[in-house]
């Protein structure tokens, strides 16, 4: 049986890890890392899945804004990375992990702006992100314009830039 806690209350280096061994040590020069780049994750919105006590994953959501070329300023919710155990990833630990967040998410009000950069026909299929809104999005680093996601009523459209967004915790 898989428990989701809070990702705050799991020990931060093995966290980073499980990263690493999701997704290899040199993952910090992607373009999602850029983007998030000095921020702090969401704590409503980022969880570890345990299995007996053991780290099997993790999801963690950023802070991030669309600053449109027009002056709007939107701020948004960056879903990942999600990441599983590496010989623990067909065992649907990954799909649990979003279905908690995007709960998560619905109850704090940050449901109707996500992104997030991934396959598109898992998030899409699966979560309902599409790239209907983000052709015209810039980022701080390569992307495949297929993988640069979002969900939601309120993700704006049109020519902007994505970088973090300043959260004050209380």
């Amino acid at each position: 049986m898989i428990d989701f806690v809070p990702l705050a209350t799991i020990d931060p280096p093995a966290v980073e890890h499980l990263l690493d061994r999701a997704f290899g040590a040199d993952r910090h020069g992607r373009t999602a890392y850029r983007i998030r780049d000095g921020m702090r994750a969401i704590p409503e919105l980022s969880f570890a899945a345990l299995e007996s006590s053991e780290l099997v994953g993790t999801i963690q959501c950023w802070p991030v804004r669309f600053a449109g070329a027009d002056g709007r300023e939107v701020p948004l919710a960056m879903v990942g990375p999600v990441a599983v155990e590496p010989a623990r990833q067909r065992d649907g630990i990954g799909k649990l992990l979003m279905d908690h967040a995007l709960a998560a998410a619905e109850t704090s009000g940050d449901a109707t702006r996500l992104m997030l950069i991934g396959d598109p026909e898992y998030y899409s299929r699966w979560f309902g992100f599409t790239a209907e809104r983000t052709a015209g999005w810039q980022l701080p680093g390569p992307v495949e314009r297929h993988r640069l996601l979002a969900r939601g009523h309120d993700v704006p459209d049109g020519e902007g830039v994505i970088g973090p967004r300043v959260v004050v915790l209380a």
